[in-house]
């Protein structure tokens, strides 16, 4: 038994239970953002009261973003991640915890991750789409321990989508956000990690591939029923920049034979953020990274 005695949020509203597990999943979440996802036909100021508790009880902390009117970002306390750990919501994952200094630090990426879940939540829920504010989980990893290269690829964030009307789709999809703070070379260089793991096939240790292992169960499978289709997010620059950083993972996917390998079996697209939230990620606002470059909706990539 842990010595640490486990906080429940003191109120029964299911909202308090819900908002932790959303700064739970998130890491990071701003109090704009969580009254979108939680209820976003209602007054702002029902979610401060569903914060102000969870606040007291110590299990959210929060630190205030710079060059935005004192916009806060709230993030669990350890004692909030010892209340979410063993929840559903979690699946199993750790749940992190950030010293204010790491959350200042973090805040952009992360604040930036959740826009684009956003923009994914608002389009379904006009569509009558399901997917949830938990249908998108930040930072999942895989190993690559023997495949030449990184020894693991890490997704931004991975999101399960199911599209409704008369022929019901399910959709998965590997994201990663670039706010152009990286080389575009570099940000390239993943669509090379993503390809490794979707040939990848774990082998014993101290034992080299055979002809047998041929049929072996791919790594990818253990996890998804179908490889994720991979969607690049891009913002922070002028918009010359991010098409030009587009144009560096056509060439990538047209260049590298793995990649292209990949490009043949997992659809492949990018777009800019501020379109995916002016029109949703419906509209033709993606850029395939493989054969014509005419935009068109994520799902017809």
């Amino acid at each position: 038994m842990n010595d640490t005695t486990m906080i429940h949020p003191s109120t029964s509203d299911t909202r308090a239970h819900q908002a932790l597990a959303l700064i739970a999943q998130h890491r990071m979440i701003t109090t704009t953002q969580l009254h979108q996802m939680l209820a976003p036909q209602t007054p702002a100021r029902k979610i401060y009261k569903v914060l102000a508790p969870l606040r007291a009880q110590g299990l959210i902390a929060h630190t205030v973003l710079g060059r935005s009117n004192r916009l806060q970002a709230h993030f669990l306390t350890a004692a909030g991640a010892q209340t979410v750990r063993d929840w559903p919501e979690m699946r199993g994952r750790a749940p992190a915890v950030l010293a204010d200094a790491a959350a200042s630090l973090r805040a952009a990426h992360t604040l930036t991750s959740v826009r684009a879940h956003l923009a994914f939540l608002t389009d379904a829920r006009n569509r009558g789409d399901e997917y949830g504010p938990l249908d998108w989980v930040p930072e999942i990893a895989h190993r690559l321990p023997d495949t030449g290269g990184e020894d693991q690829v890490i997704a931004d964030a991975v999101f399960h989508y199911t599209a409704g009307g008369p022929r019901r789709r399910q959709y998965r999809a590997f994201v990663e956000i670039d706010r152009a703070t990286m080389s575009s070379e570099r940000l390239a260089r993943k669509l090379i990690s993503y390809a490794r793991f979707h040939d990848y096939t774990p082998q014993p240790p101290g034992r080299r591939a055979t002809v047998a292992d041929q049929g072996a169960l791919l790594a990818w499978q253990r996890f998804y029923p179908r490889f994720p289709r991979i969607l690049f997010i891009l913002t922070g620059a002028p918009r010359t920049t991010l098409a030009h950083r587009i144009q560096d993972l056509r060439h990538m996917t047209a260049d590298h034979d793995l990649v292209t390998r990949l490009a043949a079996h997992v659809p492949l697209g990018a777009a800019v953020l501020e379109d995916l939230e002016t029109h949703g990620p419906t509209a033709k606002v993606w850029t395939p990274l493989a054969g014509t470059a005419e935009p068109r909706g994520w799902t017809q990539l």
